[in-house]
Parts: structure tokens; C-alpha cells; sequence
């Protein structure tokens, strides 16, 4: 119990020092708290003296700030004022010493600079700046004149025309500018172009360059091949009017040549000076004056041509290969001009088509406008002619050959079927590509011979009164043409035709041979000997080559009645045979168609004759009263025909 006591007193003891050691740690804590309060009242009454003797500076440095950023923003729009006016200061003294004085390079870039200033200005949009922009402007203005000055005096250095000629038959290249002029002059166009692209309404126009350029370089073509144009036309004049063109003897073979070599020439030179996307736009307008050129004497060659087609539509046919081949090879090598060239193209092209036409008329006309045969009915020009042309024409077949396909077969025979194909440039539609130029040749060949044979029969039944005449008249021209045919390079090309003109030579022959078929009629007559009707009225007929005794037999057993009507035959023959023999002699004939006539009558009345002489020659028992020629005498003069 008295321990229990003395341990709570002790645990009492205990409490009490710690309550006694918050109690010291409160107060101090308390006196803590006095002195911190103490010290913000005193930090508080400090900042308020602080503010109050900052506030003002602080305001008055904000002012400062603004202050400092306006004086600046002035000092920006007094350097913007100033700008163009410095510039315009130290640009202009090299503006206006040229491009010569300056150096090109130099030059360029102080017009550069001056038009990077003049944009900058537009963009500030300042009523001060007005003036500026006006100074500006105008010398930008005497800049760009001054450039293309300079642009027009470069090229017009190279523009003196030069002789073709001299080129031509030296097998020299067309002469181009110089590395060191397309050099300068692509700089001037260069910055031109760029200037351009920067403004709408110049966009909408032509580079000055560009017309410049095609101001300078247009003349000096066009001058350039003046004298080749000139002679194209006066070649296509003849001593002879009624001479035939010969292949190669115009001028306009040299005129192709010279304007290949100047465009394909010029194209470099433009190549060389612009962008590409301004190649086709300003090569056309620099060849369109010489092309207006070609235009103009192509069609003064079509008046000639048109003028004198019979004899001068080859030169239609060479026009259009040349300048067809030149068109192709200036569009291979420049890609322009092949819609021009078609233009300028089409008078001469559609003179070559209707051309096949109207020489198949004129031959039908030349041969109906005949008024009078000569009575030895040789051959007429008109064959010789016609056949010539024919001749001709291989050496132009490979143009005739396109015109022919472009046609189609026979569309030649009226000048309405190569009309309907003449209002456009053909197309290689229109083509019939399986069809062959020569074969088709051949068949307009054929179709003119038919048309000058069957003109040459009608006027000959007009004009000439016999059919012997009319058939050596008809042979004298057939063997005309037989003979151009085969001694030109036509022979091969008609070959498979040459079979159709023996049609001709049959009518011919037909006509030649009536007459003598009247006289062979005379010795068919069928004579009845007494008792002897047998066998088609021909028994008791000795053979040929019988004596004069079976001869004397037949005759014998003949009434008097028949004697005399076989007396009247002899009389009649003898008389028709003379008769047609001399006419024979009297005619003109081609060597051939004599021989082949010769032939003809030798067929005819030399066996019959034999036939009838082996039976009757005994009834004039030799003294030639009605029997005039014996049977060699007849073979030897129808052998003398030839």
C-alpha cells in the first residue's frame, strides 16, 4: 500500500514537470507570435512607403518605353521615305550610262534592284511615297527601252541577207547568231520576261523581245530568199509554149532547199534566245512573212501551171513532192509549221488532182475540136502528145501515186470526183493504204489511151468516108501508142494493160479488112456443076494445086449460064483487087501496120483466090480476057503489100 502511494506521487511529480514545460514553451510561443507580428506590421508599413515612392518612377518608364517605340516607328517611316529616293540616287547614274557602258551584267542587276524597290513601295501604300513611285517608274520605263535598244541593235548586226546560193552549192550550214550574241540577248529576254510575267496586261501581250525579234529576224528571211522565189517563178516561163516541163528545170527545188536551211537556222537561233514554252509561238512569227512569201509564189506558179496544164502539171506534181518532203522535214526537226506549209499548199495540190481529170477531157476535146484528116490518115499529134504525157508522168510517179491513192481508183475520170476531194488537205483516213500507186497508174494510163482510141475512131467515122480508111487511121495512132508504150519506162508499168489494146488493133483491122471481105465474097459464091449438088454444092471441086485439066473438067461440065456468072466474078475481082491494091499502095501507114495489114489480106484472098483459080482458070484457056492474075501472081502481089 505505501509502495502503491509513493509511485502514484511520483508519476504525479512527473505530470506536473511536464505541464510546467508546455506551459514555459506556450509562453515563449506566444512571445514569439508578439515579435512576428510586430515585424510584418513593420514590413507592412515599409512596402506601403516602398510603393509609395516607386509607383511614380515605374509610370514615368512606361512612358519612356512608348515613347522610345514611336520615336523608332518614326525613324522606320523616315528610312522608308528616304529608300526609293537612295535608290533611285545610286541606280539612276547606272541606268542611264546604258547597258554599253555599264556592262550588260551590271546593267540588269540595277534594273533588278530598282524594280524590287518599285514593289516594295507599291506595298506600303504611303501618299508620301507618290512621287517615288513616279520617279521610280519612269526609269524603270528609259531601262527597259534602253534594254531592247540594245536587243534590236545585237540582232540587227546579223541582219544583212545573205545568197543562199552560197550555201547551197557549198553544201554549208544556214549561218545562226553567234554564242556570244544569244548569250546577251537571252540575258535581255530573260529579265523582259521575267518583268512580264509580274504584270497582268502584259501577259495578255507579246513579249516585246519576241516581236522584236520577229520584226528583225522576219525581214532579214524574207529578203534573204526574195531572189530564189523570183526565180521559181520566171523558170516556169518557156521559149516554147507547147513544150513539155521537164523534171528538175523550175527553181523551186533550189527555193525548198534555201527555206529549209534558213528555218532550221532560225529555230536554233530562237531555241537558243527563249523558253521553251515560247519556241513555236515566236519561230512562227518570224517565218510568217516568208512563208506569206511561198504562199504568194505558189500561187503565181498555179496560175501558169493552170495556164498551160497540158504541158506544165508536172510541175504541179514536183511542186507538191518538194514542198510535201520540205514540210515534213521542218516539222521533224521543229515540230511547226506543217499547218502553214498545208495552207499555202492546197492551190497547187488541188490543180494536181483535178489535173488527171482535165487532161482525160482535153484529150476527148483536142480530138473532137479536129476539123479535117489528111487524106493519107497518118498519125496526129494529138497521139504523139497524149502518149508524151504518159511518158512524163513515170518520171513524177510517186507524187501522181499519192494523189492517185488519195483519190481512189478511177474517182479521175470527171472532174466532179476530184473536186468533191479537193476542199481539204488529206488525211491519212482518206488513204486507201492497201492500194498501189502503180497499179492505179496503170489503170489511168489505160483509161487515157481508151479515151484518146475512142475519140480518134468517133472523129475518124465522122471525117473519114470508107471504113478502109477509117480502119488505117485507127491502126496508125494504135501503133503510135504501142510503140511509146514499149520504148519507155511505161512498158513495165502497163504490161498487164498491153493485152487490152488488142481490142483496138481487132477494130482496126475489122475497118481496114471490110472492103477485101466484099472482094473474098466474090470467090465464096457457090457454083452447082451439072449433076453435081452434093456436098454443100461443092462437088466435083479439084483440090488446090489441081492441073489444068481437072480445071478444064469443071468448066466443061458448067452451063453457059454459069460460065458467064463465072466470068462476072473474075471481071470483078480483077477490078476490086486492082483497086484496093493501089489504095493500099496510096495510103500512109506505120511500118507495122502496113506489114500487119499485108498479113491480113495475105490470110484472106491468097487461099480463097488459089481455091477459085484452080477450078476456073481453064475457062479463059489462058488468054487473060477474065482471068488477069494466076494464082502465084495473086500471093506475089499480096506478099508486095508489105
Amino acid at each position: 500500500m505505501a509502495i502503491t502511494l509513493s509511485a502514484r506521487q511520483a508519476a504525479d511529480e512527473e505530470a506536473r514537470a511536464e505541464v510546467d514545460v508546455l506551459t514555459s514553451r506556450l509562453e515563449k510561443t506566444a512571445q514569439l507570435t508578439k515579435k512576428i507580428q510586430a515585424s510584418l506590421t513593420r514590413l507592412e508599413t515599409s512596402g506601403r512607403s516602398v510603393q509609395e515612392a516607386i509607383g511614380p518612377i515605374h509610370g514615368n518608364t512606361q512612358r519612356l518605353q512608348v515613347l522610345g517605340n514611336n520615336i523608332d516607328s518614326i525613324l522606320g517611316a523616315i528610312e522608308t521615305v528616304r529608300g526609293p529616293s537612295d535608290i533611285k540616287n545610286n541606280e539612276e547614274e547606272i541606268i542611264r550610262s546604258g547597258p554599253d557602258n555599264a556592262g550588260l551584267s551590271s546593267y540588269l542587276a540595277s534594273m533588278n534592284r530598282v524594280t524590287r524597290a518599285l514593289s516594295d513601295l507599291k506595298s506600303t501604300n504611303m501618299k508620301s511615297n507618290q512621287q517615288a513611285l513616279s520617279d521610280l517608274s519612269r526609269l524603270i520605263q528609259f531601262g527597259n527601252q534602253q534594254l531592247e535598244s540594245v536587243f534590236r541593235r545585237i540582232l540587227q548586226e546579223d541582219a544583212a541577207p545573205v545568197e543562199p546560193l552560197n550555201f547551197i552549192t557549198k553544201q554549208k550550214p544556214w549561218p545562226t547568231l553567234s554564242q556570244d550574241k544569244t548569250t546577251r540577248l537571252g540575258l535581255i529576254n530573260s529579265f523582259v520576261g521575267a518583268r512580264q510575267q509580274t504584270s497582268m496586261v502584259a501577259q495578255a501581250q507579246e513579249s516585246p523581245t519576241a516581236k522584236i525579234y520577229a520584226n528583225v529576224r522576219g525581214p532579214y528571211l524574207q529578203a534573204s530568199l526574195a531572189n530564189l522565189a523570183a526565180a521559181s517563178v520566171n523558170t516556169a516561163k518557156k521559149k516554147s509554149a507547147d513544150a513539155i516541163y521537164k523534171h528538175g528545170t523550175n527553181g523551186i527545188g533550189m527555193y525548198a532547199q534555201a527555206i529549209e536551211g534558213a528555218y532550221i537556222a532560225e529555230h536554233e537561233n530562237v531555241c537558243a534566245l527563249f523558253a521553251r514554252d515560247d519556241w513555236g509561238r515566236v519561230f512562227n512569227l518570224a517565218c510568217q512573212g516568208a512563208m506569206d512569201d511561198v504562199g504568194r509564189t505558189l500561187r503565181e506558179l498555179n496560175v501558169h501551171i493552170r495556164a498551160h496544164l497540158t504541158t506544165d502539171c508536172f510541175l504541179a506534181y514536183e511542186i507538191l513532192e518538194i514542198i510535201s518532203q520540205l514540210s515534213s522535214r521542218v516539222e521533224t526537226q521543229t515540230g511547226e509549221l506543217k499547218g502553214p506549209f498545208g495552207s499555202v499548199l492546197k492551190p497547187i495540190r488541188d490543180t494536181a488532182r483535178t489535173s488527171l481529170a482535165e487532161l482525160l477531157d482535153d484529150t476527148r476535146k483536142r480530138v473532137s475540136g479536129i476539123q479535117s484528116i489528111p487524106v493519107d490518115v497518118p498519125p496526129l499529134p494529138i497521139t504523139t502528145e497524149t502518149m508524151a504525157r504518159l511518158q512524163t508522168m513515170v518520171e513524177f510517179l510517186r507524187p501522181i501515186s499519192g494523189i492517185m491513192i488519195s483519190l481512189g481508183d478511177g474517182n479521175w475520170k470527171s472532174a466532179s470526183g476530184t473536186n468533191a476531194s479537193a476542199d481539204t488537205t488529206p488525211s491519212l483516213a482518206s488513204f486507201d493504204v492497201t492500194a498501189d500507186g502503180k497499179e492505179l497508174f496503170a489503170h489511168y494510163s489505160a483509161d487515157t489511151v481508151d479515151a484518146l482510141l475512142s475519140s480518134l475512131q468517133a472523129k475518124g467515122a465522122q471525117l473519114l468516108k470508107t471504113k478502109q480508111l477509117q480502119g488505117v487511121f485507127l491502126a496508125n495512132n494504135l501503133v503510135v501508142v504501142n510503140r511509146m508504150i514499149s520504148a519507155s519506162d511505161l512498158a513495165p508499168l502497163l504490161k498487164s494493160r498491153i493485152p487490152s489494146l488488142d481490142t483496138w488493133k481487132k477494130k482496126a483491122t475489122s475497118l481496114y479488112m471490110d472492103p477485101w471481105l466484099e472482094t473474098s465474097r466474090i470467090l465464096m459464091d457457090v457454083v452447082h456443076t451439072g449433076g453435081s449438088r452434093t456436098g454443100g454444092g461443092r462437088a466435083g471441086r479439084p483440090a488446090s494445086g489441081s492441073t489444068g485439066n481437072e480445071s478444064a473438067a469443071v468448066v466443061k461440065a458448067l452451063s453457059s449460064k454459069e460460065r458467064d456468072t463465072i466470068k462476072e466474078k473474075f471481071r470483078q475481082f480483077n477490078a476490086t483487087f486492082d483497086e484496093l491494091v493501089a489504095k493500099h499502095k496510096m495510103l500512109t501507114m506505120e511500118k507495122e501496120v502496113r506489114e500487119a495489114f499485108a498479113r491480113d489480106v495475105q490470110a484472106m484472098v491468097e487461099p480463097l483466090y488459089g481455091r477459085f483459080w484452080d477450078r476456073y482458070h481453064e475457062l479463059d484457056r489462058g488468054r487473060g480476057k477474065y482471068v488477069k492474075y494466076d494464082r502465084g501472081a495473086v500471093a506475089a502481089i499480096c506478099a508486095g503489100l508489105a
